[in-house]
């Protein structure tokens, strides 16, 4: 009982708080970039012609590459170049970047699979009637893509609210990282990370249920195939 008083006082869940609050942000900004880099890294990697040839190599590689490295690799990768060439770059913002380079890459992969699911008889209608491909692609696809891309998304959202715990091995205020300083002032570890796992299921939780609740809504949409 004395290790629960020790551990459950306002200052003490004030500071967790803190670093729960840090953790979303992080995953909010991370995956909202990447969702943007994502659906551009899509786009090029599905334009056409020779001359665009390196750029759709060049995205392919990124994709490739980011999908296929750890978390805490990117995040060191990018702590020592921001030490190389941006000496007092705030540590928030490094990781940040690594979380967008990551889930650019994997938004990317969803992205396109969202465009791929359309029907091809659509676009090349479309492509009939002279329609660029800008047009094309806000109007025919995407609307139907949605329903593809934003549950994978909100799945991807979780993965990344668990991953921001590697943050704090290159000092990122998070947390993970306030769990473990609360456990360094000499509270109970046992009680102190079962507290930090409580708020994780806490946070990622209601993120999996809207994946799911996405998932099944758009399901039951009709797309412009069904209206036909």
């Amino acid at each position: 009982m004395q290790d629960l008083a020790a551990l459950f006082t306002l200052g003490n869940m004030q500071f967790l708080l803190r670093g729960a609050l840090m953790t979303l942000l992080l995953t909010l900004i991370g995956c909202s970039v990447g969702l943007i880099a994502g659906f551009l890294l899509a786009y090029a990697r599905g334009s056409r012609g020779m001359a665009l040839a390196p750029l759709r190599w060049a995205v392919i590689a990124f994709v490739e590459v980011f999908r296929r490295i750890p978390f805490l690799v990117t995040l060191f990768l990018v702590l020592y170049a921001a030490q190389l060439f941006i000496p007092r770059a705030p540590l928030f913002w490094v990781a940040v970047t690594s979380i967008c380079l990551l889930s650019s890459a994997y938004m990317a992969e969803i992205v396109r699979a969202g465009m791929e699911s359309v029907p091809r008889a659509q676009i090349e209608a479309a492509e009939v009637m002279n329609l660029p491909r800008w047009r094309i692609t806000a109007m025919i696809v995407m609307p139907q893509a949605w329903k593809v891309i934003l549950p994978s998304a909100v799945s991807y959202m979780v993965m990344f609210v668990k991953d921001t715990a590697l943050a704090s091995q290159a000092g990122v205020f998070e947390l993970m990282f306030a769990g473990k300083a609360l456990a360094n002032r000499g509270l109970d570890p046992f009680l102190v990370f079962a507290t930090v796992l409580f708020a994780y299921f806490i946070i990622s939780w209601p993120l999996a249920l809207l994946g799911q609740t996405l998932e099944q809504r758009l399901a039951r949409r009709p797309t412009r195939k069904d209206i036909r």
